[in-house]
């Protein structure tokens, strides 16, 4: 394994990653997963991941009206893929520990051991209401008591024969769970917040952090890996990066500016309102949103090589392990990065070792 890793973020969920009419819309499709699966596989990245999400946000694009369930579809690209790592991901609020800790074990020997397991707290309150398994009494402080829980009970059940644990949120009573995985899948967590990086010190091997900017996203880095080393633990750091590439700087930046040219506004105030935003609030943001609103994440575009050089300036500023990268157009542009900017980034990292 290289010193820094490059996973893909599949577009499980209709639209991808960009929110606009201009750009490409990738289809909530296994058949469409596999393929990308496939490439990020065969190019040689490190990890591809999925989301869980249960609900869109309308607009024209009907972003995420659509969407493929995590686990099941990572399941099938364990077995259409070799050597990519499997990272999907699973709703602490939703489903039972018991029921996690067979899954994943499951995971773990379909993908000969290259299972990961992102957990998430349930954060949106829409996905869940139209379930009847929201509950609004939690606070995030609550919500964050609850994962820590049912993770203890998860890691338990991995490990031991018997579980009896009478928490706040979960009850186990001589419960078992076998066989255990022979290697414990890897723990994935995001958050930005003082007590999500808690959690990640306390958990995972790997944390996706979110910011404002390049130094704000050092400081949440450094500060994961000191609580982490504080606790004799390793954490990795990730962040996610669009790339939008092109033959030339210039045609690069053409293209964003023509994904940027149809922003679905009514799509982007509802998912800041799915954020827990007014809708007033919401609303009026999204219709002064500008063109690189399309884009969910943080995006660099270029030629190859100035794609290359921004990418390393990215993770040298903001001191982290590693990059989950989206694609506007997942089948064009992957095997394209995987000619001209990957060996490039493993060159000078010092190749895998």
């Amino acid at each position: 394994m290289s010193t820094k890793e490059y996973g893909v973020f599949l577009p499980n969920a209709a639209g991808g990653w960009m929110i606009s009419s201009t750009a490409p819309y990738p289809p909530a499709s296994y058949d469409y997963n596999k393929q990308v699966a496939r490439l990020a596989d065969g190019i040689g990245l490190d990890f591809i991941m999925a989301m869980a999400k249960w609900k869109g946000f309308g607009g024209a694009t009907d972003h995420w009206g659509e969407t493929l369930e995590s686990i099941t579809m990572m399941a099938g690209l364990a077995e259409a893929t070799e050597n990519v790592k499997i990272w999907a991901t699973v709703h602490a609020n939703m489903q039972n520990p018991a029921f996690a800790a067979k899954v994943f074990t499951t995971l773990q020997q379909v993908s000969g051991g290259r299972a990961g397991m992102n957990i998430v707290n349930g954060s949106y309150a829409d996905e869940f209401e139209q379930m009847g398994v929201w509950d609004p009494s939690l606070t995030p402080d609550a919500r964050y008591r609850m994962t820590e829980e049912w993770t203890r009970a998860v890691l338990r059940l991995w490990s031991e024969d018997s579980v009896t644990a009478h928490g706040e949120f979960f009850t186990l009573t001589d419960c078992e769970s076998r066989p255990h995985p022979e290697t414990r899948p890897t723990i994935i967590s995001a958050g930005r917040s003082d007590r999500g990086r808690a959690f990640q010190a306390e958990f995972a091997d790997g944390a996706f952090l979110g910011s404002e900017s390049i130094e704000e996203m050092r400081d949440l880095s450094r500060d994961v890996h000191e609580q982490a080393a504080a606790r004799g633990r390793t954490v990795r750091t990730y962040s996610m990066l669009t790339i939008v590439q092109g033959e030339t700087d210039a045609a690069a930046e053409a293209r964003a500016t023509h994904y940027g040219e149809g922003v679905d506004r009514v799509a982007l105030g509802n998912m800041r309102r799915s954020w827990g935003w007014d809708a007033e609030r919401a609303l009026s943001w999204a219709q002064g949103a500008k063109g690189e609103e399309a884009f969910q994440t943080p995006y660099v575009t270029g030629s190859a090589e100035t794609i290359t050089e921004r990418i390393l300036s990215v993770l040298e500023t903001a001191e982290l392990d590693g990059l989950m990268l989206i694609f506007p157009d997942y089948i064009e542009d992957l095997p394209v990065f995987g000619e001209s900017v990957l060996p490039a980034l493993r060159a000078h990292d010092g190749g895998v070792s």
